[in-house]
């Protein structure tokens, strides 16, 4: 007996529907009619078809490990373990140019310019505007009206000069953030600082999660093009290709141009 007649039995024997199973497992109604026909093209590779067989196996009450075997006998065999350094090492190394720090020095130079010709100006406007006071303190008072009986003109009013600013520098981000939303269902794995882990497991479509580190957060996608990537605010995109398996790290100054 093959694996979907054994499935279509055993779900028969238990008194459920495709309708029931696809509501406990969350598999759509189509691609478990798919898979009691022995047809695995909808599930979308291998290790999605593995784990349907085994959602599906569990809620009809049937043990899901031989149908596993039978799976993988007839589909290429298991997959082979992936070692802890192999799995967090980039397959192809993602090339993001080196953040450069704020130039203090420079910063320092412009300010230190800035104090400097404020000065001077200080220095050469400040002797005329006290001559331009004395002269009007030691001129004669005038009466209400000038002889032609015109009123005097009002004294002019101090000009005031608006603060000068000096450059700020941003600061350098002290923590490195990873956003991760799902297009469709997909099997991650995230380790943060000394390969702490963060989180292992299925995001099916429309999850969103998002996880926070200090100096390094390392990424395991199962299907590339299955999420949506955003580093330290920055949205990337999907950052792979379909039904490939992906390997990323990122620390706070990635990408570049934040």
């Amino acid at each position: 007996m093959s694996i979907g007649e054994t499935l279509t039995t055993e779900r028969q024997r238990a008194g459920l529907t495709v309708t029931q199973v696809s509501l406990q497992t969350r598999i759509r109604e189509s691609v478990i009619r798919a898979i009691e026909q022995d047809d695995f093209t909808s599930c979308g590779g291998n290790f999605y078809a593995r784990g349907h067989i085994r959602s599906i196996a569990r809620t009809i009450g049937v043990d899901p490990e031989p149908l596993v075997r039978e799976y993988d006998e007839t589909h290429g065999g298991a997959p082979q373990p992936v070692s802890a350094v192999t799995a967090f090492e980039p397959e192809r190394p993602v090339s993001f140019r080196e953040r450069r720090s704020p130039n203090w020095s420079a910063a320092m130079a412009v300010a230190l310019a800035l104090v400097v010709v404020y000065g001077i100006v200080q220095l050469v406007s400040g002797p005329a505007e006290q001559r331009t006071a004395q002269k009007v303190a030691g001129s004669p008072a005038r009466s209400a009206e000038s002889p032609a009986g015109s009123p005097a003109a009002p004294a002019p009013a101090p000009t005031t000069r608006a603060p000068s600013k000096d450059p700020v520098a941003a600061a350098p981000r002290k923590n490195v953030e990873v956003r991760l939303k799902a297009k469709r269902s997909t099997w991650v794995n995230i380790r943060g600082d000394k390969g702490k882990a963060l989180f292992s497991g299925m995001l099916r479509g429309g999850d969103t999660r998002a996880w926070t580190a200090k100096k390094k957060i390392s990424v395991l996608i199962g299907n590339g093009s299955g999420v949506r990537l955003t580093v330290n605010g920055k949205d990337l995109g999907a950052p792979g290709e379909s039904g490939r398996v992906l390997h990323l790290s990122f620390t706070p100054g990635d990408p570049e141009g934040l």
